[in-house]
């Protein structure tokens, strides 16, 4: 709870589908997930301009590739659209100036279309602060933003681009699909799906639950990464896909134990090897309120904790032992979830990383600290729970990618969660 108030406080003051090797003359219609922009949309903006084209060749040329791809970007309908394009322009080329028209506001109606596909929220995504939830974007705003750009072929590679862990999956995801008469591993799309999340501008964190790695983002660029693990297989403890944003760190952090790992781990510890199992470890027994109060542990009834018909908290002080370790970074969500720091570095080494109850421990706690904060993570005091705000709040997005880039080839890894499976049985 203290941690949701401080993350609001801060928020306040800082405020499978294949692609058919002839798709590019298939008649498609739109999807019906995006409505093609109405006449009068662009209508309006080619009437701000006088009736100005805006696509010029070259900018024409960069957004009719990038549609002949759009199947990978949640666009079915771009290797339909990208056809007409070209044969619009061949016309003008020989003399229509009708189709010339016709051509450049085609152009700009597919190009809101396609914007709008990748604004899409990724599905499974849950959007826990504001500041990090995707917003829509009109027509009139995408088509305003392109005329603005100094080159608008750059302005579409920067767009299509979304982050850097998409492009360069769908980036290998397309040139297999070349390699494989135009067919397109349903699995590259599930994991293009979920990463397709177009962050602000600046500093964000990416953690791949899949893969087991966490990405330090700057201006569109990965500037470091880190091994983490993550929650195990199982669905109850499962790390989700989560949006959020970081505010402050904690440093000397206490370890609350959740409740689960209260009944199904202390408590029948508590009742095979006594109280002196607590103290041995730096736990004290608190009252199930938010107070400070303690308890004295041997005046729990901790079978009845046990069997859940008892509340208490339990938290561990800092120290050598800590699972914190000495760096807790929480962001608001609704699972309860943070980054942490943890004193067994040993299990970085294994390649399967999914060994946690959800949440999410660092291989290098005081690096992403220094990343994060712009300084060295070090308090003056043993205090515990001390709490840093960052100078700026930093986005973080929980995804999961069995499709990986591999010496920029396609690969996949294991599903341990079983996400790609439950998308094929929906298909």
């Amino acid at each position: 709870m203290k941690n949701r108030m401080l993350a609001g406080a801060a928020f306040a003051v800082l405020t499978a589908f294949a692609m058919p090797a002839n798709a590019a003359n298939s008649p498609e219609l739109p999807d019906a997930t995006f409505r093609a922009p109405a006449d009068n949309e662009v209508n309006a903006f080619y009437a701000s301009r006088g009736g100005k084209s805006l696509w010029s060749p070259t900018a024409a040329s960069a957004l009719i590739s990038t549609l002949e791809r759009a199947p990978l970007d949640g666009l079915s309908t771009g290797p339909a659209l990208a056809a007409q394009a070209r044969a619009l322009m061949a016309r003008a080329n020989a003399g229509d100036g009708a189709a010339r028209n016709d051509a450049d506001r085609l152009l700009s109606s597919a190009w809101v279309q396609y914007v709008q596909a990748l604004r899409t929220p990724p599905a499974g995504m849950t959007y826990a602060d504001q500041w990090v939830a995707p917003r829509m974007l009109s027509a009139g705003t995408i088509l305003a933003q392109a005329a603005a750009a100094p080159s608008l072929a750059t302005h579409v590679a920067q767009v299509a681009a979304v982050n850097p862990l998409y492009a360069r999956i769908r980036d290998a995801a397309w040139s297999a699909a070349q390699a494989n008469g135009g067919a397109i591993d349903p699995r590259a799309l599930a994991s293009l799906d979920r990463v397709r999340d177009d962050p602000p501008q600046g500093r964000y964190i990416m953690v791949d639950t899949a893969g087991a790695q966490l990405y330090m983002i700057d201006n569109g660029q990965i500037v470091d990464s880190m091994k983490v693990i993550v929650g195990k297989a199982d669905p109850s403890t499962q790390t989700p896909m989560i949006a959020s944003t970081i505010y402050y760190a904690t440093l000397n952090p206490y370890w609350h134990v959740s409740g689960e790992i209260l009944r199904s781990t202390i408590a029948p510890n508590v009742l095979s090897m006594g109280t002196g199992y607590l103290k041995a470890r730096g736990y004290q027994v608190m009252a199930a309120d938010d107070s400070d109060t303690q308890l004295d542990p041997a005046k729990v009834n901790w079978r009845a904790v046990a069997a859940g018909t008892e509340t208490v908290r339990v938290r561990q002080l800092p120290g050598p032992a800590n699972s914190m370790g000495k760096m807790k970074i929480p962001f608001p969500n609704g699972s309860d979830l943070y980054l942490h720091d943890t004193p067994n570095k040993n299990l970085f080494a294994s390649d399967d990383r999914s060994l946690s109850h959800g949440c999410i421990r660092l291989e290098d706690a005081q690096r992403l600290g220094r990343w994060l904060m712009g300084r060295d993570p070090q308090t003056a005091s043993s205090t515990p729970e001390q709490n840093v705000l960052l100078p700026a709040p930093v986005p973080i997005y929980l995804t999961y990618l069995t499709a990986q880039v591999k010496g920029n080839q396609l690969s996949f890894i294991d599903d341990v969660y079983g996400r790609d499976r439950q998308i094929a049985a929906l298909r």
